[in-house]
């Protein structure tokens, strides 16, 4: 299972798959000529979440009709936000993960590097606010859904220390 897709112009990729993220080819698919930094958020698996000790496993489940379209509202807000962004990647996981995999990809390009990170950080903080997946954790003594879960929101309400600077160097 995988639902990939590139916007028209090549530098937008957004996919929710199943398999095994590839954090070289999005790295290098990100580098452009025109961009001198690129910032990528990898997410993984840890052994351990708040009050759960011995996390061994992650399943992420997902509203996946709903995932694409969720994401391209998050790449138009930090192409709003920063608009000399080169190329976004957001990319979720389903299904089970193990310790140390990685779960998301956020991956930025940019001219410079406030912008890059700033713009990465929006993304990850948008992405868990409004990108309907839900983690379950397995642990030593049991398993259910992420404490930290919470609820769905729109792009417009995602609270983040990021803030758009107008030039950066």
């Amino acid at each position: 299972m995988s639902h990939r897709e590139f916007s028209v112009d090549s530098n937008v990729w957004l996919e929710i798959t199943a398999s095994k993220l590839d954090i070289g080819a999005v790295y290098d698919w990100a580098v452009t000529d025109s961009c001198g930094a690129v910032v990528l958020f990898s997410g993984t698996v840890r052994n351990h979440s708040e009050g759960r000790i011995g996390v061994h496993t992650l399943s992420y489940e997902a509203f996946e009709e709903e995932v694409i379209p969720k994401c391209r509202e998050i790449v138009s807000e930090m192409k709003n936000q920063w608009s000399d962004l080169g190329r976004i990647a957001l990319i979720h996981r389903v299904g089970d993960l193990k310790l140390g995999e990685s779960s998301v990809l956020v991956v930025v390009s940019a001219p410079h590097r406030p912008e890059a990170f700033e713009a990465a950080r929006f993304g990850i903080d948008a992405l868990k606010a409004t990108v309907p997946i839900w983690k379950r954790e397995a642990w030593e003594t049991g398993s259910d859904w992420a404490l930290g879960a919470q609820h769905v929101t729109t792009v417009d309400q995602v609270e983040t220390t990021s803030q758009p600077k107008t030039s950066a160097h």
